[in-house]
């Protein structure tokens, strides 16, 4: 393996919560490459950690975004225009970048009245900076080459990118959250695309690529890349088996959100994790949320049937 580059994790400290969201910074001579801008709100914050390593937001000359969700790319258009940076994105996406009106109006529907305080403000990504990545395309910046793979099951929007034997998993690699020796890896859920086969057919993906690091938009770098990925397969089948047992019940939303909560909770318990874990567990991954993309596969794809 080459020797892999100079890469810092940027902790967004999203919602006063450290370890819930990242983007990921490498250096090159020409200025800088970022992964994921994060959230609107956190843009002071990114702007913070890049002064507190010596650098400027203006360095900054590609974004590559693993999908357009807020807590991912919710800054890409303030980025873009204070850079001029290029920013990489799914084909799916890059319309939802140019205009957000419908990804603001569906965020809107989830979050309601709490929207600016989560995600502040996007703005559009000139058509111009938008690059459009398909499956296996490839990007030289400097001496680096990032490798798109097109990874579905969390959203259909969803780019893993590869750095040498890195791998860049946005949200397909799970929501994982470290507390001392204790693993927690969980899976976020979101409407209108949690989809369990295709998620199951991503990690078949990434299993065929050399990965010795593997780094999750929620949090941070892990080198036991056979477990974190065996784990996401055993996450899904936990969620299956989950809905099998709950989703019969045709229960209203509100009390599919608590039962949902209530299994979030037990189980984090059962793991020993402590009280700023489970926060940024649910700051990273609310329970809502998932609960919400839950109910919709399950009308959309089982219930039919």
């Amino acid at each position: 393996m080459k020797k892999l580059p100079q890469i810092s994790t940027l902790d967004l400290n999203f919602q006063n919560c450290p370890g819930a969201i990242a983007s990921y910074l490498i250096p090159y001579a020409k200025g800088l490459i970022l992964i994921e801008s994060g959230p609107g709100s956190t843009q002071d914050q990114l702007e913070k950690n890049l002064n507190e390593l010596s650098y400027n937001l203006e360095q900054i000359t590609h974004l590559f975004l693993t999908h357009i969700h807020l807590d991912h790319a919710g800054a890409a258009g303030w980025l873009a225009e204070k850079t001029g940076a290029f920013v990489f994105v799914h084909p799916r996406g890059a319309p939802h970048l140019q205009d957000p009106t419908r990804l603001l109006a569906s965020a809107a529907r989830i979050y309601k009245d709490k929207m600016h305080t989560l995600w502040g403000n996007m703005q559009p990504v000139p058509k111009d900076q938008l690059v459009i990545l398909n499956h296996g395309d490839e990007v030289q910046v400097g001496p680096y080459t990032l490798r798109a793979l097109d990874t579905p099951g969390h959203a259909n929007h969803h780019l893993a990118y590869l750095l040498d034997e890195v791998c860049f998993s946005g949200d397909v690699g799970g929501v994982r959250i470290q507390n001392g020796s204790v693993r927690s890896l969980r899976l976020p859920m979101p409407p209108p695309e949690f989809h369990p086969p295709r998620w199951r057919e991503s990690i078949t993906i990434l299993r065929k690529e050399r990965i010795s690091k593997i780094a999750p938009t929620h949090f941070g770098f892990y080198d036991d890349v056979d477990w974190h990925l065996g784990e996401l397969v055993a996450e899904l089948d936990s969620i299956e088996e989950w809905m099998a047992s709950i989703m019969p019940r045709g229960l209203e939303i509100e009390e599919l959100r608590k039962e949902f909560l209530d299994w979030v909770k037990t189980r984090a318990r059962e793991l020993g994790l402590g009280g700023q874990a489970i926060d940024a567990l649910e700051k990273a991954n609310p329970s809502g949320m998932s609960a919400d993309g839950i109910k919709r596969y399950w009308e959309k794809y089982v219930q039919p049937v």
